[in-house]
């Protein structure tokens, strides 16, 4: 792989890692908004949809950390 194709496969690297960077800072948000919610609300509609929200941010991130390491080879 030339010189170029490196930086491009880098520069999208920083971008992913800037966007995991972003869906954290929202999962750990949202975390602390459910965490503070009375119990009566955790365990209705409006717990349930922060809590899948939290799921289905933690899955983003754990993807994006998948490809993070998977283009890691090519960015050196």
């Amino acid at each position: 792989m030339n010189k170029e194709r490196r930086k491009e496969i880098a520069r999208a690297a920083a971008m992913i890692d800037e966007a995991k960077a972003i869906l954290e800072t929202c999962r750990d948000e949202e975390q602390e908004y459910y965490d503070n919610m009375p119990e009566s609300f955790q365990d209705g509609e409006k717990g349930s949809t922060a809590q899948e929200a939290i799921d289905a941010l933690e899955e983003a991130v754990s993807s994006l950390e998948d490809i993070t390491a998977n283009i890691g080879d090519f960015t050196a």
